[in-house]
Order: structure tokens, then C-alpha cells, then sequence
């Protein structure tokens, strides 16, 4: 090794441990306020209805939060919504991922790709993730995204990771959700369900900021 290279080498060395120090010595803020349950039970038509999964499902989350509702519309549709909230002090992430869950469920993933809403706090555009999935006649149009920050919307778990760091350095906080907003249809119909879940995702996404936790 150089001698420029070890410079540069300790230099990174000693301000790591210099910012970990300093983020011992912060200690983690608490979760004082959750805000996320007062998200409008009325989104764009579609009224909600609360549920719950068993309790080894929340075990496994293990998140600070959870929402999990149903929301119908005056057609019939149905748009479901899940939210789990992890505050600085588990880590901000969850590590629950579609990709393993909906195959361990039953659920063929036919496709995957990135699809572009815009919120008002993105005038240029965000991308999610979107995935279509199959099981017999039955077909899942899923939309997910991590959320941090309230305002940053972030499509991959490494994204998040970025953004925690960045965010426990500057504010002592790395808080963060995790987001799925999904529809069950059929086979003729995957298109107009596609685009159920993107225009309630946006929707969301729009109230999503004046609804996040508060810690301390």
C-alpha cells in the first residue's frame, strides 16, 4: 500500500469511529407521536375498513407501527393498503420483501418494473415498484416503496439504507416505512387494476408527509 493510500485510509478509519462515537453519545430518539392511524379513512372515492393479521405476522414485522386496511369503492373494487413503521430505534427498515413473501404465499411473479407517479413534493416524477403476481385464475397488481423522512420516497432497500445513514448523521434520525398498495383482478382486467393502484398510490403519497411519526 501507498503511503497515500494508507493516509486516506486512516483518515476514513478515524471518522468512522468518530461518527459512530457520536451517534453512541445522541442515543436514539423514541417514537412519541404515530400519526400514521389518522391517514383519511376516504381516499380519492374509496372508504376503508380496518383489519389486522395474526399475530405472528406482527411478531415477524416486528415494526413500531402497523396499518392495514381495505379500501372499496361505490364499484365494488378493492384497493388494499399496508404500512409498517419503524422508528430510529429498530432500525428505520423492515425486512420484509414481496419478491420472498408473495412465492412463499403461492403467488407466480409474472412481472416487475419501475412505475412513475408524481406526487406533489416530486413536480419531475418518482418511480415505485410495481409487480404483477398470479395464483390460479387470480391475479395480484402490487405497488411498494420505502418511505423516509416523510417526503423521501425511495424504491429499493438500498436507497433506504443511503438515506438512514445520511439522515442518523445530519438529524439523529432514520426513520422509515415500508409500503404496499395492492388489488386482486383477473386476467381482463390487469391493466385497469394497474392503474387503480398507481393513481391511490400517488393519492397517497400526497398525504403521506402530513401523517408521519414524530420522535424525540
Amino acid at each position: 500500500m501507498s503511503k497515500k493510500s494508507f493516509t486516506i485510509s486512516l483518515v476514513v478509519l478515524l471518522a468512522t469511529i468518530g461518527l459512530v462515537a457520536l451517534i453512541a453519545k445522541r442515543g436514539s430518539p423514541v417514537v412519541v407521536q404515530t400519526n400514521l392511524e389518522k391517514i383519511p379513512m376516504n381516499i380519492a372515492g374509496y372508504s376503508a375498513t380496518e383489519d389486522a393479521f395474526p399475530d405472528y405476522v406482527y411478531e415477524a414485522l416486528n415494526a413500531d407501527q402497523h396499518i392495514y386496511r381495505h379500501y372499496k369503492g361505490v364499484d365494488g373494487r378493492e384497493i388494499d393498503l399496508y404500512i409498517g413503521y419503524y422508528g430510529t430505534a429498530k432500525g428505520g427498515r423492515t425486512g420484509h420483501n414481496p419478491h420472498g413473501c408473495l412465492p412463499g404465499a403461492g403467488w407466480v411473479i409474472l412481472k416487475t418494473h419501475k412505475i412513475r407517479v408524481i406526487p406533489s413534493y416530486y413536480p419531475d416524477g418518482v418511480d415505485l415498484n410495481y409487480i404483477l403476481t398470479r395464483k390460479g385464475d387470480a391475479f395480484i397488481c402490487l405497488i411498494h416503496w420505502y418511505q423516509s423522512a416523510g417526503k423521501k420516497v425511495l424504491s429499493t432497500g438500498f436507497e433506504q439504507n443511503i438515506e438512514r445513514f445520511k439522515g442518523r448523521i445530519l438529524h439523529n434520525r432514520n426513520d422509515g416505512a415500508f409500503i404496499e398498495v395492492y388489488t386482486l383482478t383477473t386476467k381482463n382486467e390487469i391493466e385497469e387494476a394497474k392503474l387503480l393502484v398507481r393513481n391511490f398510490s400517488e393519492k397517497l403519497l400526497d398525504l403521506l408527509p402530513d401523517y408521519w411519526p414524530v420522535e424525540e
